[in-house]
């Protein structure tokens, strides 16, 4: 898939391309070589700027970017294949996903790890819009649980299930649990076998910078997981706060700070 809705807004060619047509040659091949089923990636973009919360997955479709309209394609192509040819899928709505691994350099990088990098090389990171904006964050174990229990459920097919932890938090939120995990330089984050990196001032001294709010932008998502709970087997691995400490010591522990580090 081609992720990012700020990219989407810039070439909403590509993203249709990759999302749209990508996902109808998957249900072809899988349709034409008798597969099981497939798991598609939906996204909770589908929501858009909805003001009813917490999202259910039979509310109205309000996409706000090309990469939520394509997103809303491919489970509708889902749904379509499981009634003509009888191919089994699933669409799992994920609900911004974060953890190890993910690149914090990329424009259209993911908060969480731009704002770990910032903060380990002393670096104020910027926040678009007044950082009130909320989002149901799901460390990647539980993105994990939510494929397997998708792949193993009977009586799914064709169904749409949201996977997130149903908890809110704002971006500011974000920006000081990061900082509270890496208060004093040198501390090390429990269970990483380095510790944190001394930085120009410590990371308590450390503020955003606010910018405009960009193109595609929502105010809030928060999901509602008691159908994935009672049609999945859906649970909750891991919570906001202990993701995000082992978010921060993936980062210490993985020699790409090294890789990415401001010079002085």
């Amino acid at each position: 898939a081609l992720r990012a809705v700020l990219r989407s807004v810039d070439d909403p060619v590509e993203t249709n391309d990759v999302n749209v047509t990508g996902t109808l040659n998957i249900l072809l091949a899988a349709r034409d070589n008798k597969v099981k089923r497939v798991i598609s990636t939906s996204s909770s973009s589908v929501y858009g700027d909805t003001e009813k919360f917490p999202c259910q997955e039979d509310d109205l479709p309000k996409p706000q970017s090309p990469y939520a309209a394509s997103k809303i394609m491919g489970e509708y192509y889902c749904k379509i294949f499981t009634r003509l040819y009888g191919l089994e899928t699933v669409s799992l709505r994920y609900f911004n996903v974060f953890g190890p691994r993910q690149n914090p350099e990329s424009v259209y990088s993911a908060v969480i790890p731009i704002f770990i990098d910032c903060l380990l090389k002393g670096v104020s990171p910027e926040i678009h819009w007044d950082g009130k904006q909320s989002r149901d964050f799901s460390y990647v174990d539980n993105v994990v649980k939510g494929n397997l229990c998708a792949m193993k459920a009977s009586g799914v097919s064709g169904e749409v299930f949201n996977i997130a932890c149903h908890e809110e938090y704002s971006v500011l939120d974000i920006f000081n649990n990061l900082k509270d995990i890496l208060s004093v330089p040198g501390t090390t984050v429990p269970g990483s076998k380095n510790p944190a990196p001394a930085v120009p001032g410590t990371v308590a001294n450390i503020e955003p910078v606010f910018k405009p709010k960009r193109a595609g932008d929502v105010r809030r998502t928060f999901a509602d997981i008691s159908k994935s709970q009672k049609l999945l087997g859906f649970t909750v691995q891991t919570r906001f706060r202990p993701g995000l400490e082992k978010t921060v010591k993936w980062f210490l522990d993985s020699g790409v700070l090294e890789k990415t580090k401001v010079k002085a």
